[in-house]
């Protein structure tokens, strides 16, 4: 593993003076991060909501999209609003407070157009529906046509999985089970509870998407048109004791490592999806093939949020997985695309594994190395935190060309 991590230090082909002051921005930045994160994890433990923030306006995104190889930079883009909300690395948050355990890192690559946004909230609520117990919420979103529905998923999604799992009510007769059915009635029909609040919650991010740019929106100009072009994926992991509750919309990906083997809790809407091609002619659209399979020879993904006039052909409804927590459960992982284009589901958990295990110093010593070269020091609060910084900078080094986002999650300590 260590060798591994090494080699990507000396990926590029030459190295030319210009591609080792890119390398070395590149990691620079990294750490930069690390290290704004890692302060804000210990700086407050109550819940705080993330200003808004104005950014500007992206052109295309998984529209079609033109990229210029040589831009390399990696820009101050992980849009770590509030150290509670994006802290990398909940280590010591988690010893303080006795939550999850996680670490985080979003860059925009090579990318031109940073679009991909993320949300942690711990202990977003404790609804009847968990006995009053912690959720835990994380997700990825990979915007595209620009950055603005991204941005208001980021503001808004949790507020209204929040409102959604309050609302719902958990009697003791649906718990025992009604007119004495089985306790197996009695957790499907709970089961179903919990697929209504995030499909709900889903169906109202998506139309304030399609009918209202947002603060960021507003704050940046854009017009109207172009907001309404834009969209965004979304995928939404709680965490609770007992359960691991994944909504899906669009190509991001979650991934749980259980007993050595990567488990999908999430599955890429694609064009060309059998069942996805099924639906979307029959409303009427069609998938044209123009860089690969596009809804109408445009987007590059069957179900997302926003894409205003795409509809109803680009649907805005989740698949949710429902998967009981299990003792040999070791991480979760979610990413944009930009990790999965280049990183197959069985290697990204590998990664995670070897960064997470306790006894593999070599692999956590090797994330410190080649640090005091560049003036500052390795803030690497916790392994969950290196495994997200090494399965980005290997997405790097394999040449991915979009914004890359990760979260893993260490479920031995959550």
């Amino acid at each position: 593993m260590t060798e591994v991590y090494r080699r990507m230090l000396s990926d590029e082909d030459e190295d030319t003076p210009a591609k080792c002051r890119q390398r070395r921005r590149r990691r620079i930045e990294m750490r930069r991060h690390a290290a704004v994160s890692a302060s804000g994890a210990l700086r407050s433990l109550g819940q705080t909501e993330d200003p808004a923030e104005s950014s500007d306006c992206g052109r295309e995104g998984k529209r079609l999209h033109v990229l210029e190889a040589g831009d390399l930079l990696v820009t101050n883009s992980t849009h770590s609003s509030s150290g509670e909300e994006e802290s990398m690395g909940g280590k010591s948050r988690a010893e303080l407070n006795n939550g999850p355990v996680y670490g985080t890192m979003s860059i925009s690559g090579r990318s031109r157009e940073m679009e991909d946004a993320i949300s942690v909230r711990t202990e977003l609520c404790r609804p009847d529906i968990n006995h009053r117990r912690p959720v835990h919420f994380f997700a990825v979103y990979d915007g595209h046509g620009g950055p603005h529905v991204a941005a208001l998923c980021r503001e808004k999604m949790h507020v209204f999985v929040e409102e959604e799992l309050m609302r719902v009510g958990c009697t003791r007769e649906s718990e025992r089970g009604r007119d004495g059915s089985s306790q197996a009635a009695a957790e499907e029909e709970r089961e179903k509870r919990w697929r209504s609040a995030m499909k709900r919650s889903f169906e109202r991010m998506d139309a304030v998407a399609t009918n209202t740019c947002g603060s960021v929106g507003h704050h940046c100009g854009c017009h109207s048109m172009e907001v309404a072009l834009g969209g965004s994926t979304a995928v939404v992991a709680l965490l609770t004791p007992e359960h691991i509750v994944v909504a899906n919309c669009g190509d991001s990906r979650a991934v749980l490592y259980r007993g050595g083997k990567a488990i999908p809790l999430s599955f890429d809407h694609k064009p060309d999806r059998p069942d996805e091609l099924a639906r979307i002619e029959a409303a009427g659209g069609r998938v044209i093939f123009v860089n690969g399979a596009r809804v109408e020879g445009i987007l590059a993904m069957s179900r997302a949020i926003g894409d205003k006039y795409l509809k109803p052909i680009v649907s805005s409804e989740p698949e949710i997985t429902f998967t009981k927590r299990q003792p040999e459960d070791e991480c979760l992982i979610l990413a944009s695309d930009g990790l999965w284009d280049v990183l197959s589901s069985d290697l990204a958990c590998e990664v995670a594994h070897e960064c997470l295990k306790e006894g593999n110093n070599s692999v956590f010593n090797a994330g410190r190395s080649n640090q005091k070269d560049e003036g500052t020091e390795a803030l690497y609060p916790s392994r969950s935190v290196l495994a997200a910084a090494l399965l980005t900078r290997l997405a790097l080094g394999r040449k991915s060309l979009d914004n890359i986002s990760v979260i893993v999650v260490d479920l031995k300590k959550s």
